[in-house]
């Protein structure tokens, strides 16, 4: 058997505790993953679809969120796909009152080798480095 991924909602259950028979299930996926060898991997674009569950369905805020993924990324049971992309988005995001895609997207530009990330959002201009205003 090869590597397994998460979807987001077995890792929303997995964080939050919120049903407890998934909550088992997520429990029993991961272990299963890392008796296996190997760990259960987690991709970005679950990351990002985390945040917006998390902020929008379960109303926690940015610091509740950014302790979540902080403690994901120390994980043994989870491999996260670009770890240094979304450390490096979690600093952007804690500093900056930003959207958090937008921080995940810049750094992931960034980690590809590009020197900005061009947009129309006037606040990510402002706030982000390496973040350009398209237009006026």
């Amino acid at each position: 058997m090869g590597l397994s991924a998460l979807d987001t909602n077995v890792l929303i259950r997995y964080v939050t505790q919120d049903d407890a028979a998934q909550y088992r299930l997520a429990c029993d996926m991961v272990a299963g993953a890392i008796t296996s060898g190997q760990p259960a991997v987690v991709t970005l674009l679950v990351i990002l679809e985390s945040e917006w569950v998390l902020r929008s369905a379960y109303q926690y805020d940015k610091a509740q969120i950014i302790a979540i993924f902080s403690d994901l990324l120390v994980s043994k049971n989870l491999f996260i796909e670009d770890e240094t992309v979304l450390v490096q988005a979690l600093r952007l995001w804690e500093t900056r009152a930003v959207n958090f895609a937008n921080c995940l997207i810049l750094a992931k530009s960034l980690a590809m080798g590009c020197s900005e990330m061009f947009t129309f959002d006037k606040r990510a201009a402002k706030k982000l480095p390496n973040c350009l205003l398209l237009g006026p």
